[in-house]
């Protein structure tokens, strides 16, 4: 019978029609908020709203006493909570904004990672979606529509042989494996055969997710993706305003969404409705792993599961892969295909080692600048080529020093020493942002003897502009590129040829590509491997041989100045010779040796406080209560390098998991032993978080 003509008789008392209707519909909706808060909140469904919000639409509703939040429904339901709810305030959607796939996601990440599910959200949505003040349903949606495109004709570059023949086998791994390796030196075209796989995905109806590191790849990838194409590819990452970042959103939940999004870590949180391959590129590199603030997830591995859930392949490119990735592919989990040469037979760069000991020592070299790397500089400018230089410190100098007593200058808030910035006249902590005037004279002594010790970016432009006036010299570090248009002013000007000289930290060893770059300079490779960490080796090898790739990309044989203390390094040596499997065994074999990944899974547990007491004790107890359940696995604790970051003191563990181990049951562990010691009274206003692998 229709409901328009339906009636019920209950007792004495009659339900027309919409009567039935209300008490069908939920009454309570459970919701999650963008705070650092586990699990999800019950409010009440308003009878009388204009419409009922669906899982996945945002809604409006009060928090505490006075505050008000944008909400997302999780759950829809007629289950009365133990407790008085209060009503949700208003429904912001028609149509859902998360999608069931993304909300999958977003539970993963806050159990895999340990982290609650409100971070993951509050990192998940672009900013404008997570106002209160939003006006009436829809109306963003309206606003931040994108117009469509129709499907064109998309013109593709003749592959080489050897491209061809690693496209062919990339596809015959996919019919074995969901995720494969490619293993393709510098410069070998690997971004050739990322284009003919998206165009094929694309005839096939499917969307395509293209991953980079960092947001300065962007600028170069994106252009000769755009030429190929055109207007069925959207860009993502958090140098676009807000209002670009919600209009891709919601064009990604349109009926007409982009074929292709290229982006950063962040873009693993779009929706997507037909993902069919996911190509993450430079997959070794740091970036991709999120530090601060929580979720502290990792976007390669993330992007895994997602594609694997979404029944989508990977494709993971690097001339240098992580030990993980690579080790995964030698055992058979993923598949391998190799690019040993480069585009077109050019060989790869010449390297050669200055051992900058021995150069002072006989007096030949007194500033960061060796005589041979002038050399070069000097005749790769007079050739109209181009020169690269490295050294991943920004700044004037990390270190300001009084000759008199020693005396150095450290932040209030954090134990670590002020970087000098001449540019800014300030000294800044690069850890809490915190900033301080240079003094004049020393605080201790009252001495005028103030000297700056080591080199940042700032301080080598300096001297190579002293030294080469006639140079055109730019700088590439956090410093020059707080926005979009730094650092594409930056990267256009040095592909026009307006600067010759670039100088930069880790940014320019990320996957650039420059035709007149004939010459690279590493100006410290030692400080890499002073970090207290156990992937701090292979990082070192993967930065120089990263850097030494952008040199000799188009005609002649590239040159490399690799500026060191120790010349007879085995670094230094695997270097020179390319050898990255050399590295790959060494290291392998040492972390199999202690227990280092990937031969076991680690997770970084770490507690702050603002008295040191304190969080010395929580520490001590809490790696008890670890060790009665874990034993040996548990290390520590111990003060991390950096013991004071924002005026907080923090210790560390360590706990060493079996790859036979079930994450999920340690996971529950770990959350039952952290709300058992943060109940201690003494403990309650302290932080405890976890860094998994």
């Amino acid at each position: 019978m229709h409901i328009l003509t339906f009636f019920v008789h209950f007792g004495n008392v009659v339900y027309d029609d919409f009567r039935i209707f209300a008490l069908l519909m939920p009454q309570y909706a459970d919701v999650i908020l963008p705070l650092p808060l586990q699990g999800s909140f019950t409010y009440a469904l308003p009878q009388e709203c204009e419409a009922q919000p669906q899982v996945g639409c945002r809604v409006v509703v009060p928090f505490g006493s006075k505050k008000i939040y944008t909400a997302i429904v999780v759950r829809l339901h007629d289950e009365t909570p133990p407790y008085p709810t209060k009503p949700v305030s208003q429904v912001l959607d028609e149509k859902p904004v998360v999608l069931p796939e993304q909300m999958r996601l977003w539970q993963w990440i806050s159990d895999y990672y340990l982290c609650p599910l409100g971070d993951v959200f509050k990192a998940a949505i672009p900013a404008v979606l997570k106002k209160k003040s939003q006006g009436a349903r829809g109306k963003e949606q309206e606003k931040t529509s994108c117009p469509s495109n129709p499907l064109a004709p998309l013109p593709l570059a003749p592959l080489t042989e050897v491209q061809q023949q690693a496209l062919e086998d990339i596809v015959n791994q996919w019919e074995s494996h969901n995720v494969c390796l490619l293993h393709g030196v510098t410069s070998s075209g690997k971004t050739e055969i990322y284009i003919h796989l998206i165009q094929k995905a694309i005839e096939e109806g499917k969307q395509v997710l293209f991953m980079l590191p960092e947001i300065v790849l962007t600028t170069q990838l994106t252009e000769r993706l755009r030429r190929v194409f055109g207007s069925h590819m959207g860009v993502y990452h958090s140098r676009h305003t807000d209002k670009e970042r919600v209009e891709l959103y919601q064009k990604m939940l349109s009926d007409e969404p982009y074929d292709i999004v290229v982006g950063v870590r962040s873009s693993v949180f779009l929706p997507f409705r037909h993902l069919g391959m996911v190509i993450i590129d430079e997959e070794h590199e740091t970036s991709f792993k999120q530090q601060e603030p929580a979720p502290r997830y990792h976007a390669r591995n993330t992007a895994l599961v997602m594609a694997s859930w979404a029944g989508a392949k990977t494709l993971l490119g690097s001339a240098t892969p992580s030990l993980e990735s690579y080790h995964n592919a030698l055992s058979g989990k993923y598949g391998l295909v190799t690019l040993k040469t480069r585009f077109e037979g050019l060989s790869l760069p010449e390297i050669e080692t200055v051992d900058v000991q021995e150069m002072r020592r006989k007096k030949l070299m007194s500033g960061v600048f060796s005589p041979q790397l002038i050399t070069h500089i000097k005749k790769a400018l007079a050739q109209n080529k181009q020169v690269i230089l490295f050294q991943n410190r920004r700044g004037y100098a990390p270190v300001l020093e009084c000759k008199e007593c020693g005396w150095v200058p450290r932040c209030e808030k954090c134990d670590v020493s002020l970087t000098i910035h001449r540019g800014q006249r300030q000294m800044v902590c690069h850890y809490c942002g915190k900033t301080y005037n240079i003094p004049s004279a020393c605080p201790n002594c009252e001495s005028t003897s103030l000297t700056s010790k080591g080199y940042g970016t700032e301080r080598i432009e300096e001297q190579l502009a002293a030294i080469l006036p006639e140079a055109r010299i730019a700088r590439m570090d956090l410093d020059t590129t707080r926005s979009r248009q730094n650092y594409e002013q930056i990267l256009h000007d040095f592909e026009e040829g307006r600067t010759n000289i670039l100088i930069g930290t880790q940014m320019v060893t990320k996957g650039l590509h420059f035709d007149r770059v004939s010459l690279v300079g590493i100006l410290s490779a030692d400080t890499m491997l002073s970090q207290p960490d156990f992937r701090s080796y292979e990082r070192a090898f993967q930065l120089m041989e990263q850097v030494a790739g952008r040199a000799g990309r188009k005609g002649s044989v590239g040159h490399v100045i690799l500026q060191t203390r120790d010349a007879e390094s085995t670094i230094v040596r695997q270097v020179m010779n390319h050898d990255y499997e050399g590295m790959y065994a060494e290291q392998a074999q040492e972390r199999e040796l202690f227990n280092y990944p990937p031969f076991c899974r680690v997770i970084f547990i770490y507690m702050k406080h603002r008295d040191e007491s304190i969080v010395e004790r929580l520490s001590s107890d809490f790696a008890a209560m670890l060790c009665k359940v874990f034993g040996e696995r548990v290390l520590g604790p111990d003060t991390p390098p950096v013991g004071r970051v924002h005026s907080m003191h923090i210790r560390k563990l360590i706990l060493k998991i079996e790859l036979t181990v079930s994450l999920t049951a340690v996971r529950q562990r770990l959350a039952t032993l952290q709300n058992q010691i943060l109940a201690t009274p003494q403990y309650r206003s302290a932080q405890i978080y976890y860094d998994v692998d």
